[in-house]
């Protein structure tokens, strides 16, 4: 019962924000311009921000763990690519392919991460490893894959193979939240102290992240054609939530990982999907209906195989 209680009370708030920003979009005290526009702000400036002030205030050099960090990106990595490779076979739907990878493998690894990890051990020194080794890489392949899935009229072969990819490596560079990653990593290396002044306003900015981005998000969810998604949704939820922890959470036992860093991979592998990948399919020309639901449904349902997860690890002795 308190593992249950400790996740209901770390999931529900953030779906309950939701939920308020589904009711005032009903209401009409929101528009569909509010969500353009909060949706752009959001990528471009607060969810840069806030990862660049998770990585910048840690002490790299004193808790980096070569190991840990490899494996948590190796398992990103093997994530997305069984996961983009089984949707081109199995999705026979185009226009949702885009949307279904990223939301299916892409964790709230920096929203809900943390605060998991301090509600169980009182600070995080294993985040934002966990973070540095896996948001990247979250970035990146989702980069790839809307730019390659996105819903563009007179897209062929040619530009599939040829245009695209430049298309994908542009976005890559000038993408603001690998950019709030890199200058977060060269600020933790370097060991930059900002005046009290700047600390502040990054933080202050930082703390508009998650909020904002969830107001948007129940904003811009679309109900009945949400409900009309309900199969790829499912099966999305199903991978996030259950299947990619039950392949990987007992390599990473194997390899040795316990307590904080387990937790740090169960939060990897199982959390709700991030509510950047609403921001970012929308800005990219991807399912944004689609990719909502999915958020939606992850992170009600997370609260639930979240306490399972916990369950079995303390059962076998790992945290």
């Amino acid at each position: 019962m308190n593992n249950l209680i400790f996740s209901l009370n770390t999931t529900m708030p953030i779906f309950l924000v939701m939920v308020i920003g589904y009711i005032l979009k009903q209401i009409g005290m929101l528009n569909d311009n509010f969500v353009t526009v909060a949706n752009k702000f959001n990528f471009k400036v607060t969810l840069p921000f806030m990862l660049f002030r998770d990585i910048a205030t840690v002490n790299i050099r004193e808790i980096f763990d070569l190991k840990y960090v490899l494996f948590c990106a190796l398992a990103s990595t093997a994530c997305f690519w069984v996961i983009w490779g089984a949707t081109k076979l199995f999705v026979k739907d185009k226009s949702i392919r885009g949307a279904f990878v990223q939301s299916s493998f892409r964790s709230s690894a920096a929203v809900m991460g943390l605060a998991f990890i301090e509600n169980i051990y009182g600070s995080s020194a294993m985040g934002p490893l966990m973070i540095i080794g896996a948001v990247p890489l979250y970035n990146i392949f989702s980069v790839i894959v809307l730019t390659f899935e996105a819903n563009e009229d007179g897209a062929g072969e040619e530009a599939v193979h040829g245009g695209r990819i430049k298309k994908a490596f542009l976005n890559i560079l000038k993408n603001p939240i690998i950019l709030g990653i890199a200058f977060g990593m060269v600020a933790a290396l370097l060991s930059l102290d900002f005046p009290a002044m700047v600390d502040k306003t990054i933080d202050n900015v930082a703390k508009m992240a998650t909020p904002l981005a969830l107001i948007a998000l129940g904003a811009g969810f679309e109900g009945r054609k949400a409900l009309a998604k309900i199969r790829p949704t499912l099966a999305a939820s199903a991978i996030k939530l259950v299947i990619q922890p039950l392949l990987l959470l007992p390599v990473a036992a194997a390899l040795g990982f316990t307590g904080e860093k387990m937790i740090a991979i169960l939060i990897m592998l199982a959390s709700p999907t991030t509510p950047s990948c609403y921001i970012m399919a929308k800005n990219m020309k991807n399912d944004g209906v689609l990719t909502a639901s999915i958020i939606v449904t992850t992170t009600l349902l997370g609260a639930f195989t979240l306490t399972g997860w916990i369950f079995i690890l303390k059962t076998m002795g790992l945290i």
